[in-house]
């Protein structure tokens, strides 16, 4: 890394309450949910299973190393002359970057979770995102010990990533920190996170630490939701065209993620020399590498946004924009604000060793 700290202006104010009674039954429940979930990265984790990276990406079913085959046969890539053992290794680069942004996000998110704590008005929401804070916590030191102890060196934060995390730290407004964090980046978490776990199938500590994440960041989703739903019924027109502005920045205006150059670096290629040769592969195949992911990001995003109001206010302005980019046939699908007890997967190991343990 380029340095070991880096300094981020917040502009919030800080509020500390003087009420303290608990008026929302919801986040009650919510906050009482989480500290039954919590879970321990020591002792629910079997971190002496051992990782075997090659066999772990040739396991996975990854769009882009596909792509990146295709591009290697094409006159003039500077893949061609690639041999089986440079194409394992990319999927291995390609993994480690993959999962150094997830490492990197929830140290954004540990930050975002902690400043919500800080600057939200009900005493309630200051329960929660601190349960929210100790999750991000976890998060961040089982991505970086799985990285460290099982696939070896972590990537930089990629500017995409860093750009979202830093506005929200830096914005004065406290309800931009949950539409940035709990609405935004947990929807794309999930959606990224059950990707890799429908991709890998035969690493089975890799698999129980995603299945303990996603329960977590389900019931992030649902505090998002259930907080901003409440405070967005009282802003005027122009604070909630401000907000969908967010949205629409944050989803469809040039902020397309980008494959981390570094990767290709460690590879002895730069990502302009090859570049051209994966978008013709995926134009000649019909094989987008991030379609999968971006389904499934829209398919958590819009129906959170659709019960925040957000998708009718000003005239339905949200809408007309993302049904212009086709993104209204996700209204519908189940949103995280409502089914995150499906994801609960500490709840689920619990009530199997407690059968276990009645059936001993």
């Amino acid at each position: 890394m380029d340095e070991a700290i880096h300094v981020i202006e917040d502009h919030a104010d800080r509020l500390f309450l003087w009420d303290y009674e608990r008026e929302r039954g919801q986040l009650v429940t919510l906050y009482n949910k989480a500290m039954a979930s919590q879970w321990s990265s020591v002792t629910d984790l079997d971190w002496s299973i051992d990782v075997d990276p090659e066999r772990l990406v040739a396991e996975q079913d990854s769009p882009l190393l596909a792509v990146t085959r295709l591009a290697g046969r094409l006159p003039g890539s500077p893949l061609a002359v690639w041999s089986e053992k440079e194409y394992s290794q990319l999927g291995i680069e390609f993994f480690k970057a993959s999962l150094s942004q997830f490492m990197h996000g929830e140290q954004g998110a540990m930050m975002t979770a902690a400043k919500i704590v800080e600057t939200v008005p009900w005493i309630d929401a200051k329960y929660y995102a601190s349960t929210q804070t100790m999750d991000e916590a976890r998060h961040t030191e089982v991505f970086a010990r799985y990285l460290s102890s099982k696939l070896g060196e972590a990537y930089p934060m990629s500017p995409y990533l860093k750009g979202q995390i830093w506005s929200l730290l830096e914005d004065s407004r406290w309800d931009i920190a949950y539409l940035g964090m709990q609405i935004v980046i947990e929807s794309l978490a999930l959606a990224a996170f059950g990707d890799m776990l429908r991709r890998t199938t035969g690493e089975p500590l890799l698999r129980k630490l995603l299945r303990y994440v996603m329960s977590d960041e389900a019931r992030h989703v649902a505090f998002g939701v259930l907080t901003l739903s409440e405070f967005y019924g009282s802003l005027g027109s122009a604070e909630l065209r401000e907000r969908q502005e967010f949205l629409l920045d944050n989803t469809l205006r040039g902020r397309a993620r980008a494959t981390t150059p570094e990767v290709w670096e460690r590879m002895g290629v730069s990502l302009e020399a090859v570049l051209p040769f994966i978008v013709e592969a995926a134009g000649q195949s019909g094989i987008n590498p991030a379609g999968g992911f971006a389904r499934g990001f829209f398919a958590k995003l819009v129906p959170n946004v659709r019960k925040l109001g957000l998708l009718e206010a000003n005239d339905g302005y949200l809408r007309q924009k993302w049904g212009e980019a086709g993104l209204l046939e996700f209204e519908f699908s189940d949103d995280t604000g409502s089914d995150y007890e499906t994801y609960d997967a500490v709840a689920e190991d619990r009530a199997m060793g407690a059968g276990a343990a009645t059936e001993g």
